[in-house]
């Protein structure tokens, strides 16, 4: 077979993202058994034969040909698009429509999908591939960047399709599970980057928020709400009737309190911290809409909610009790995002932005509570 790969025999990630719900699509992920469970695509069918496709042996993939849709396209994903590849082409040369996902999970991590949502002014921009949301808030002419990832051109492509000028960049908080575009945002465009001061580490050149404080964008503003728990520097940010609760509020828990300091005294001061930051939240209009910065899984799109409705339906965050509350997080809490500590020390700037920083976000997000 041949070790090239002609462009119309793969498939570009977001052509997979944009036909998630397409009946016509089958995903094949050919990985192995373990890093599939770890981090996939959301409805894709583990085959496992990496080993095998990475010796050029194909016995694995023929035995399971009788249960592949002969009917239905195919999209196979691997590590990076080279052993997808060679079984998208086995699976051509036996009758099926098969093509390789180009670049694999990596490809996978990169998608970018903007929505535009319920509030005028606030779009949406969610990468499926790791959970993480940002968004663009945008008035007269003008937007802010929220919570942007390394990927900055998507977010010049997002603006430039509505027509407007980036004037800014703002992060909810020193992430640890994707490193922060917010920097080379601000560098490359010339804009303010926007950070609370107690999440700043050693970086300079930002400009500092704090409680009460307004972003201008365009004739409106996001007013600063400081909601430490998930870091010391949390904010959440108010547009109007909406709420960009960064990584305070997600919509089926809350930010973890333990990655910024693992011993269980901090993770229960940080969790207090974090719910007295919720009560607070709570304190804003039930009709308030909601705009996470992750999400589990993408049933809604875009991802959304009211105040009202996630304090009946999200347990954590309809917690009266702050000893009962702090418990539940302390007993709940799920596996440490992968490399976060490595991330957190870019996204403080102890440790240089290289050309290898996006290898370090890849796998799922491990950001909320439970």
């Amino acid at each position: 077979m041949s070790e090239t790969t002609r462009r119309d025999d793969t498939m570009p990630p977001d052509e997979v993202a944009a036909r998630r719900d397409d009946d016509e699509l089958f995903v094949l992920d050919v990985r192995n058994e373990d890093d599939y469970e770890e981090w996939h695509v959301e409805g894709s069918r583990n085959l496992p034969i990496y080993d095998q496709l990475l010796e050029k042996e194909f016995s694995g993939l023929e035995a399971a040909l009788d249960e592949l849709p002969a009917e239905r396209e195919i999209a196979v994903v691997c590590v990076a698009g080279v052993t997808s590849a060679r079984a998208a082409e086995f699976l051509r040369e036996r009758g099926y429509d098969a093509r390789s996902m180009a670049d694999g999970m990596n490809g996978w991590a990169r998608v970018h999908v903007p929505y535009e949502t319920e509030t005028p002014g606030v779009v949406q921009v969610v990468r499926p591939g790791t959970g993480c949301v940002s968004y663009l808030v945008h008035d007269a002419g003008e937007g802010v960047v929220v919570d942007p990832s390394l990927y900055v051109d998507e977010y010049r492509e997002v603006a430039a399709e509505r027509d407007v000028k980036i004037v800014g960049a703002v992060d909810t908080h020193a992430h640890a599970d994707h490193v922060s575009g917010g920097r080379p945002m601000a560098d490359d465009l010339g804009v303010p980057y926007y950070l609370h001061a107690e999440d700043a580490g050693e970086l300079d050149g930002y400009t500092p928020i704090a409680d009460g404080e307004t972003i201008p964008v365009g004739d409106s503003e996001l007013t600063v709400h400081h909601t430490p728990g998930h870091t010391p520097g949390s904010v959440s940010l108010t547009w109007g009737d909406a709420l960009l609760s960064g990584d305070t509020l997600f919509l089926r828990s809350v930010g973890r309190p333990d990655l910024e300091g693992s011993d269980e005294t901090d993770v229960r001061a940080a969790a207090a911290a974090l719910f007295e930051s919720l009560r607070e939240l709570a304190h804003l209009p039930a009709e308030t809409a909601v705009y996470p910065g992750h999400f589990d899984d993408e049933e809604r799109r875009p991802l959304a909610s009211t105040l009202g409705d996630l304090a009946a339906t999200n347990e954590l965050f309809g917690m009266d009790g702050r000893d009962e509350f702090v418990e539940a997080i302390v007993e709940g809490l799920s596996e440490e995002p992968a490399n976060f500590n490595e991330i957190k020390a870019i996204n403080w700037g102890k440790r240089p932005l290289d050309d290898d920083a996006g290898d370090l976000e890849l796998g799922p997000n491990n950001c909320a509570a439970n």
